[in-house]
């Protein structure tokens, strides 16, 4: 069993893609979360995050120290300007990784489960390039003038099949860390000391092996391979 980080987070490092896109920048595949908030801590470098929200098109600047967070909905795509490495901190730790994320593939491709299934496929860099490509493509769309909500509608529909195990991975994760602070607090009313005495440490020595995701080569950390050493 997979012991959520505190809260049922989930965390990650982030080495932003230094690849070069048409329209002149460096990034990563812009993409929208259905379900999860996400929150970008900047360690070093310079760049920024591009959003589309129903308020518009946003161009936020990061650098050593930044901290930005969105919530669910929020399209955005992540701009290197140099060297930009983040810590992403994930709400509902495992939600991400089944498919909460949704890229922004041109309408057509958007429409067909197995058009946008052969698109989003990663493997090698050049798989990744490609569709980080096509997901600007879409996302230049939207800016143009796009329907926002088109594409919300669309990222349902292609994930719609997924929502009941997504809630189930919620239950036993971020309800479960939530319920667990309900329950101490309740055991400290009562006098009860119980869990304080029961307190461990745990220490992650390395992440698993380093992999292409969505916006640049992923340092990630499965809290299950955590060891108590006190």
């Amino acid at each position: 069993m997979v012991t959520p980080f505190p809260g049922g987070i989930g965390i990650s490092g982030l080495r932003v893609y230094d690849w070069p896109t048409v329209d002149g920048l460096c990034g990563g595949s812009p993409h929208a979360h259905l379900v999860c908030s996400e929150c970008y801590y900047v360690v070093g470098g310079t760049g920024s995050v591009q959003t589309l929200t129903a308020k518009g098109f946003a161009s936020t600047p990061l650098r050593e120290g930044s901290v930005v967070w969105f919530t669910p909905g929020t399209v955005h795509r992540l701009v290197n300007d140099g060297d930009l490495r983040i810590v992403v901190v994930m709400q509902n730790s495992g939600l991400p990784e089944a498919g909460d994320a949704v890229f922004t593939f041109p309408s057509e491709v958007l429409a067909s489960p197995a058009r946008y299934a052969e698109a989003a496929a990663g493997g090698d860099e050049e798989a990744v390039r490609r569709r980080r490509d096509l997901a600007l493509e879409g996302f230049l769309e939207l800016r143009r003038g796009g329907t926002l909500n088109s594409f919300h509608a669309a990222a349902l529909a292609l994930k719609r099949d997924l929502l009941d195990s997504w809630e189930e991975r919620w239950r036993s994760g971020a309800l479960a860390a939530a319920e667990l602070t309900g329950d101490h607090l309740d055991r400290l009313r009562s006098g009860d000391l119980g869990h304080l005495g029961e307190a461990v440490v745990h220490v992650l020595d390395s992440p698993a092996p380093r992999r292409l995701g969505m916006c640049g080569r992923l340092d990630t950390h499965d809290p299950g391979d955590g060891k108590p050493v006190s």
